[in-house]
Parts: C-alpha cells; structure tokens; sequence
C-alpha cells in the first residue's frame, strides 16, 4: 500500500495542515467512518447465537468514541469505577456495563454494585470479597484458558505466565466460595491477550472455555474476551485479521456446545484495539533533525508522553510524511532514507520509530503516525510536564470537531 490516508481518504478534502495549525501538533486526528466500519464487524461475529460485542473501553475512552459504540449498539467492558462513571455519561445503561476488575479494593466493586453493573472477578481472594460485601449477589468469574496470544508477552493475558484470572484446578474452590456467600455465578469470562493476527490460539481458548462452562449450571452468558489484532504494518500490505474466515471456524465450535449445554447463553466476546485502532492518526510537527554517529534522526513534537507504546511494548506505527498538505509519495520516490523518528522527551528511549525508510523529511513537515485510536491518548501522560494533545474527529459528513481540548499548563496546575 502506497499510502493509507490517501487510500481509505482518511482526511475526506480536509488539509491536514489546517488541522494542524488550528489545533496544534501533536493532534490526534479520528475519522469516524472508519470506527463505525469496524465496530459494525465485531457487532457481527456471531450471529446464529445470541451475542453482543463489548468494546474495551481502556483501548480509548474518549466520550464522543463511547457514544459512537453506544449508536453502534455494542455493550463495554470497564475496569474502574472511572471508566464506569464515563460509560454512564455517554448514555450507556447500567445493564451495557460489564466491570472486568483486577486486584480491586473493596469499594471499587460497591461502587459497581451500587451502579447495578455485574461484577467479573478475577481471583478466588477477590471472590471472597464480593461475597463478604454483597453475600446473595449476582457476579461473574474470569477463568485462564491455559492459552495466551499478542502482539508483546506484556500482552499476554492468559497462560502460564500472567496475573490474571482463577486457573482451573481452583474452579472447586469456586463453588465453596459461591456456597458459602450464596452467590449466583451469572457468567464466565476469558482474555488471552491482544493484537494477534492469527485467530487459531482464539479458537482453541474458546473451545477450551466452553469446555470449562460446562461445570458452570445455569450461566447467562460466557464471554470470550477479545484481542483481534490489525494490521500495523500496512504499508508493507501486512494481511488483517481473517474475521470471515474466523466466523466460519468459531461457529461449529458454539454448535457443539450448545447441543451439549442444553440451552443458549448470551455470547459476547471483547474487541477494544480492533474498534478503533486503525481510526486514528497522530499528527505531528517535525522541528528538527540531525545525525549523530552516522544514524540520521527526524526529531518530531510526538514523544512517549503522547503515544507510549512503541517504548512500552516495542511497537511498530506506520508513518508517512506529509508536505504542503499532501502525502509524500512512497511508491517510485528515490529519494528515500532509513532515519529514526524521535520526541521531544528527555528519555533515550523516546522514539516513536527506530531503523525506519521514509521519505526524506524536512523541518517542518508534518508526519502522519497511523493506527494511534487504541492505546494512543488512552495512555498518554504529561510526563516532562508537558500537556496531553487535543482530540479531533472528522464526522461522516466531513466535518472536523474537537472531542477533547489540548490541555494547558494551567490544567497542570489545577490540582497543586
């Protein structure tokens, strides 16, 4: 692929830099009509069965993207009494809320109970909790597959090798503890991790949960978890994730348990990276560059502060260069060169890109960093006490709106 923002038009005629001079850089930029596409699909992947997709709040809470889920008639996931508070903002009902918790205090899950939102639990000692402040209630408990996929091994949610959810082997210690509080265990939950490609690790976790569901009486639902990755690397033409082709493999796998199981519970399953990702672009300003001991250096406005995932996870963000309001051509340009983009923080590891062939930048260019909408502002800070980005979304009609303000010193300020 030459370019992605010229092939899906992901600006439709707005100059980006007119977003950017009226915004500021760094910016990140969402285009509705994609997010809508993408959560369309998920809400999709069943359909011969009861089922909802829930979309993982934390991958991106802005409001204005919540509200988008909401029209798109998905349920969320939550994991704290803060995104709860958000959903609920956005318009969602209590009954759309799922509360994923994890090593939560006490008054984190009444803050849940009192909102009327069910409760996952995610360890026998959180189990216990529930039951000592809400004996007789209704919860759910998260159960490790043994299988774990993505994109990082700090992704990996499931398996051998994660703090998460109640193996097996405790299961009986499950029902001791529903016995003892007279809970009602109303489903089953799983996640094995994010960003992977291939759906055969999915696959063989369902099948294994499904298999694990049958030791649960009477479940309202069985929640698969999510995880479906995209394409990062695009414009090497990287393949997506084969969401037909998963559909076709997932559906005998429901078949045979619900022969078995005798009745049919809700499925869900929890998408967040997939809704939004490719969604969203970073816009930012190039101020300088350099050489130093031969590797040449883009120095750019986007730093750890703004997008911390290629620090954090060593992840890859397709970049392409835009000059005068257009995208620098890739395809047949000769003069190309293997820089690495850099930020403006005070860290040797604040690169947004290491080892990268892009067109040869010059100061003041604008770069164009892709599939920013998961994990991008969700996860942004004022580290080096600098203030997080504004938020713009290009509506289906076109139109550019701020859904969030850039914030300003004095914001840093406010709570001194």
């Amino acid at each position: 692929m030459n370019s992605y923002i010229n092939s899906t038009d992901f600006f439709k005629g707005n100059n980006p830099e007119a977003i950017a001079s009226e915004y500021g850089t760094p910016v990140y930029v969402y285009n509705e009509e994609i997010i809508r596409k993408s959560m369309e699909t998920v809400e999709g992947v069943i359909t011969k069965y009861p089922y909802t997709a829930n979309y993982s709040v934390k991958a991106n809470t802005n409001i204005e993207i919540l509200k988008l889920a909401l029209e798109e008639g998905l349920n969320c996931d939550a994991m704290s009494p803060g995104e709860i508070t958000l959903l609920l903002k956005a318009g969602f009902p209590p009954e759309k809320i799922f509360f994923v918790s994890n090593n939560v205090a006490a008054e984190e899950m009444q803050f849940a109970i009192d909102k009327g939102v069910i409760v996952s639990l995610d360890s026998l000692d959180q189990l216990d909790r529930f039951g000592q402040i809400n004996p007789g209630g209704r919860c759910a408990v998260r159960i490790n597959p043994g299988v774990g996929a993505g994109h990082s091994e700090k992704v990996i949610t499931a398996g051998k090798k994660t703090k998460f959810a109640i193996a097996e082997e405790d299961i009986d210690k499950i029902f001791e503890i529903v016995d003892k509080y007279d809970l009602k265990i109303v489903g089953i939950n799983q996640h094995i991790g994010s960003g992977f490609l291939d759906p055969k690790p999915y696959i063989d976790a369902v099948t294994n949960l499904l298999r694990i569901a049958d030791r649960f009486d009477n479940l309202e639902f069985i929640d698969f978890g999510g995880g479906y990755g995209i394409p990062y690397h695009k414009l090497d033409d990287e393949k997506p994730f084969p969401m037909e082709d998963f559909k076709v493999k997932l559906e005998p796998v429901l078949d045979e348990f619900v022969q078995r199981y005798g009745k049919t519970p809700l499925f869900k399953s929890e998408p967040g990276r997939y809704c939004v990702a490719e969604g969203s672009v970073i816009l930012s300003r190039v101020q300088a560059i350099k050489v130093n001991a031969g590797i040449k250096y883009v120095g750019c406005d986007t730093g750890m502060n703004t997008l911390i995932r290629p620090a954090m996870y060593d992840s890859y963000h397709d970049i392409e260069v835009i000059r005068d309001g257009k995208v620098v051509d890739r395809d047949g340009n000769n003069d190309m060169e293997t820089v690495n983009v850099s930020g403006p923080i005070c860290e040797t590891g604040d690169l947004i890109a290491k080892g990268r062939l892009l067109p040869k930048a010059k100061t003041g260019d604008l770069l164009a960093i892709l599939d920013t909408g998961a994990y991008g502002y969700a996860m942004a800070s004022s580290y080096n006490s600098r203030p997080r980005p504004a938020e713009v979304m290009i509506t289906k009609e076109g139109k550019v709106v701020q859904i969030r303000r850039r914030e300003t010193i004095e914001d840093l300020l406010s709570l001194f």
